[in-house]
């Protein structure tokens, strides 16, 4: 494994440069690689910070791929990741950000280990992407090997088109193809800089899509092998927690949570959650047919106090109505409201709401009985009856 390892590096090297450089032309290809290339970048040399203190900073700002609010989902030169179960809509969001990108004009690189040309472009075209764009700005790439010299050539042409968003799709499997060892920190630090860095060096929003561990007590906010997939990204990581499955004909709904937000430009624009992962969108594909499928990114929802205290009530009501149905057609003659109040739990104003609500609703009969009281049954069983109060 070692020296499959060290054979990537050192081509990586020579083609991408130390730091993810692009590669020095030679078109005669008779100066050695060593001599063409510009020495390496010194890094251990203390920064000049005048630009940090001086106030011209600027914070990097999530603005590869959209929500439908125009918000941002990823941020340009870093490593991002969305990591979920299998059809959880992981490739879906990918191609959502990918169309907002080629529709504006800009470069995609789709680094594909698991997938294959038909059904990654299938989707694009599913989504309404324009034949003539993807083939001039969507760029797919399939390896099936261990990259060499001439691999990385191929590779850094594609760079030489500036993507600004770099889906590496198939962690797992890419890592295998390089050798590495999925739960080993080392080896996953080892691909995030062999091939992860240079991408995000050339100006890219490198964005890896990634499996979680099928036990849902166990996962937190991690994906499946080394904890440093997480510690190592210095973008956003979303997870996305499947609400409805995807697939043809039907409607499929994923929500996107923050589970690691390096910058801080994410969670601002998202609700926070008892899990400590900020609700930031939900991802859903309506899917007309196998030709077509209408996709968006919402922006979640926010609910002021009065709206959550409505449906409080609204169910506390509900849950009234059926212990009053319940009580109503188990006793043995028609009841009083004082017989209902007496039979059902609840605030005694709350009952008598519960109660006027199911006779406007002709759930229940109101007749007037002895000594001015009124009595509760159940409508004649010829009569139509409505439906019981929702849950």
């Amino acid at each position: 494994m070692g020296g499959v390892t060290t054979d990537i590096d050192q081509a990586m090297d020579a083609y991408f440069g130390p730091d993810g450089e692009e590669p020095p032309e030679d078109p005669e290809g008779d100066a050695p690689a060593d001599a063409a290339r510009e020495p390496a970048p010194r890094t251990w040399a203390a920064q000049d910070l005048r630009s940090v203190l001086d106030g011209s900073y600027k914070p990097p700002q999530p603005s590869v791929g959209r929500r439908d609010d125009g918000v941002g989902l990823f941020y340009p030169g870093r490593m991002n990741s969305v990591a979920s179960e299998s059809e959880a809509g992981k490739t879906w969001l990918a191609l959502v950000a990918s169309l907002q990108e080629i529709n504006n004009g800009n470069h995609v690189l789709y680094l594909d280990f698991e997938d294959d040309a038909g059904g990654v472009v299938g989707r694009l075209l599913c989504l309404g992407a324009n034949p003539a764009d993807i083939l001039e700005y969507f760029h797919y790439v399939r390896p099936e090997n261990s990259p060499g010299p001439v691999d990385l050539v191929d590779l850094a042409a594609v760079v030489d088109y500036g993507p600004t968003l770099a889906i590496v799709d198939g962690v797992t499997e890419g890592m295998s193809l390089f050798g590495l060892e999925l739960k080993d920190n080392t080896d996953v630090a080892k691909f995030g800089r062999t091939l992860l860095r240079p991408l995000a060096n050339a100006g890219a929003a490198v964005v890896t899509l990634d499996h979680v561990v099928k036990s849902a007590e166990n996962r937190g906010r991690y994906s499946i092998g080394g904890v440093h997939k997480l510690n190592g990204l210095n973008g956003v990581m979303y997870m996305l927690e499947n609400i409805r499955p995807f697939g043809v004909g039907v409607t499929g709904k994923s929500r996107i949570r923050v589970a690691k937000d390096r910058p801080g430009q994410i969670r601002k624009n998202g609700l926070p959650h008892s899990s400590g992962m900020h609700w930031y969108a939900d991802l859903v594909v309506k899917s007309e047919s196998a030709e077509f499928a209408e996709a968006h990114l919402y922006a979640p929802i926010q609910r002021d106090e009065a709206d959550r205290e409505a449906d409080e009530d609204e169910k506390r009501i509900n849950g009234l109505k059926r212990q009053v149905l319940d009580a109503v057609r188990k006793a043995p003659s028609a009841l009083t409201g004082k017989g209902i109040e007496d039979r059902v739990t609840g605030k005694a104003a709350d009952i008598r709401r519960a109660v006027a609500g199911l006779i406007d609703s002709g759930q229940i009969v109101a007749q007037p009985g002895p000594r001015n009281a009124t009595l509760h049954s159940i409508p004649n069983p010829s009569e139509s009856v409505p439906e019981e109060p929702a849950a």
